[in-house]
């Protein structure tokens, strides 16, 4: 795989500055991130640039230099016409939307809201589209073992140490961060959504085939509640992960990567 190329681009009223990584070759993909970032993702998006040329984008508030999209993208639907943006800038005509957690509500909507625009999409645990409980609410006083112990299917697996060595005093960084998205989520005033409500209302809308992957051993949304999105998206069909949690795409990567990729090329 060729190396990352960053592509640093200024959208929205010329304000916001989004950083894209851009690896691998073959048809596009564009991964969307969940909300603590590439950081823990590079890994699995290599993976999928083994077949693919994947447009990885910071979500607009999260790249350094950016802090004008606090204040002019307000809502979630401006951030659906930021990535339309950001699309056209790109050239991406038709690519395969993969989207982990966050990163997953942004696909459906964009899915759903333009299903033109999109060839597949893929929904890696997206929890929050159907119930308004957010669960990281509790983590500010759930000890670190026992949020290893929801998170993953192997509390002290690989996975779930790497999680949490993340540089910059990982603990404090992690809960800040958790608490920083449910803030901001709550006031509706930034990129995060409060799980949103309205995505119901239209997700019968995307037209675009659709893989949803759930760890098999998920403490935080059971594999049941992933049947709720395959009941509401025609042509999709549901993949569980073995012996993976809540983040799949990390505990179980190649397994993941293989699944996503099958169903692109099929």
């Amino acid at each position: 795989m060729a190396g990352i190329e960053e592509r640093r681009l200024r959208l929205w009223q010329d304000k916001v500055e989004t950083l894209v990584e851009v690896s691998g070759s073959g048809p596009p993909l564009v991964y969307l991130h969940g909300p603590w970032g590439l950081r823990g993702d590079r890994e699995f998006v290599a993976k999928l640039a083994e077949r693919n040329t994947v447009y990885a984008p910071f979500h607009p508030g999260t790249t350094k230099g950016d802090t004008e999209a606090a204040h002019l993208i307000e809502n979630f639907w401006d951030l659906i016409v930021y990535y339309g943006e950001l699309f056209d800038r790109l050239a991406l005509t038709a690519p395969a939307l993969v989207g982990h957690s966050f990163g997953g509500l942004v696909a459906a909507e964009i899915a759903a809201m333009s299903p033109k625009t999109v060839r597949k999409l893929v929904l890696i645990d997206p929890v929050g589209l159907w119930r308004d409980d957010m669960p990281v609410r509790n983590w500010m006083i759930m000890p670190e073992a026992e949020r290893a112990r929801a998170l993953f299917a192997d509390p002290a697996g690989e996975a779930a140490q790497g999680f949490f060595r993340l540089p910059n005093e990982p603990k404090a960084r992690v809960e800040a961060q958790v608490e920083f998205v449910w803030a901001q989520a709550c006031t509706g005033k930034y990129v995060w959504p409060v799980p949103d409500k309205g995505l119901k209302r239209h997700i019968h809308r995307i037209a675009a085939p659709t893989l949803i992957l759930w760890g098999e051993k998920d403490a935080i949304a059971a594999p049941a509640y992933a049947q709720e999105f395959a009941k509401r998206i025609a042509g999709s069909r549901v993949e569980l992960i073995a012996a993976a949690g809540h983040l799949p795409q990390l505990e179980q990567g190649d397994a993941v990567a293989r699944a996503v990729r099958a169903f692109l090329e099929g």
